[in-house]
């Protein structure tokens, strides 16, 4: 995944037909073990771009440099 850049939508389109045809039971064996593998790599990516996102989200920065804690439940509120 990491020598060609895809957006995080995209490759959770491509998750979810990995998915899809996997959950379908007629996928031969050896083209399961692929999707499979590429379904993990997809999973990986979108779990690495998601916690990169919740970092930023967690470290707003206002306007005034002061650093922001981030409560999805409050909002962006919170001085650190």
């Amino acid at each position: 995944m990491k020598d060609q850049p895809i957006r995080f939508e995209e490759a959770m389109l491509n998750l979810e037909e990995v998915v899809a045809k996997l959950e379908t039971g007629d996928v031969p064996l050896e083209d399961a073990i692929t999707l499979y593998k590429k379904g993990m790599e997809l999973s990986a990516y979108c779990h690495e771009n998601l916690q990169e996102a919740e970092k930023q989200l967690n470290s707003i920065i206002t306007t005034g440099d002061n650093k922001v804690a981030f409560n999805p439940a409050q909002g962006a509120d919170t001085v650190v």
